[in-house]
């Protein structure tokens, strides 16, 4: 296997893995009007990295590509924002898991910041 399709899937596992620790964490909110609201956003958003990761695998052009790693990127920052909401007021007894995404979350932020970068490049290249 190359060692791109190595990063390829490793991305898509950290991905997976983001929104396993995004799904404890909403299961284990506490079961308010806002705790089960930020559970809401907190789940689709979280989780929504990992499925548009696939669906950039199969975009249908360079810009196409792009878009969906801008979706992903705009995702992951809502996430990082409702997991400081998390903590700030706070929705739940468990920081360690929510201090593990946040963590995560950072970094695959910088990971898609980067890959577009890199992308928006190779597009101009091409042109």
């Amino acid at each position: 296997m190359s060692e791109e399709k190595n990063k390829k899937f490793n991305l898509e596992d950290r991905l997976i893995e983001f929104a396993g620790i995004i799904i404890k964490i909403t299961e284990n909110l506490y079961t308010t009007r806002a705790g089960n609201h930020i559970a809401g956003q907190l789940v689709r958003s979280g989780t929504s990295p990992a499925l548009l990761y696939g669906e950039a695998q199969s975009a249908e052009s360079r810009n196409d590509f792009i878009h969906k790693l801008k979706i992903i990127l705009k995702e992951l920052r809502e996430t990082l924002i409702a997991l400081k909401i998390i903590k700030n007021v706070p929705l739940t007894k468990n920081f360690d898991l929510v201090d593990k995404a946040k963590i995560e979350c950072n970094e695959l932020i910088a990971i898609f910041v980067k890959s577009i970068e890199t992308a928006r490049k190779n597009n101009e290249k091409r042109e």
